[in-house]
């Protein structure tokens, strides 16, 4: 368990269309790993359910991380793409965690 205390949180809840689900994979696959090399980058969870419902918390070290992020020009392209293909609808929250704590079976 990584703690994750005063880490930035920007949390992606999202339902994606039908359309091109290769295209999607292709896309979140380089998303992950091109974000993964951004200064600031602490890591990722995410989940998607059987309803296309999903959620991604990426987190970052500091606010200015997360914008950097979100202005980075191939992330901003493929959000482009997400808008006009593959999602319906995506709702973006971005937080300061103030607590973080975990429990692992074990």
């Amino acid at each position: 368990m990584t703690d994750r205390t005063g880490q930035i949180a920007v949390i992606f809840v999202s339902e994606r269309t039908l359309d091109d689900d290769t295209g999607y994979a292709e896309a979140a696959t380089r998303m992950a790993e091109l974000a993964a090399i951004q200064p600031g980058y602490r890591g990722a969870d995410d989940a998607r359910g059987e309803d296309r419902i999903g959620i991604t918390v990426s987190y970052w070290a500091d606010e200015a991380s997360a914008i950097a992020w979100r202005r980075h020009p191939e992330h901003a392209a493929t959000r482009e793409a997400g808008r006009g293909r593959w999602y319906r609808w995506y709702r973006l929250h971005v937080a300061e965690i103030g607590r973080s704590y975990g429990w692992d079976r074990g």
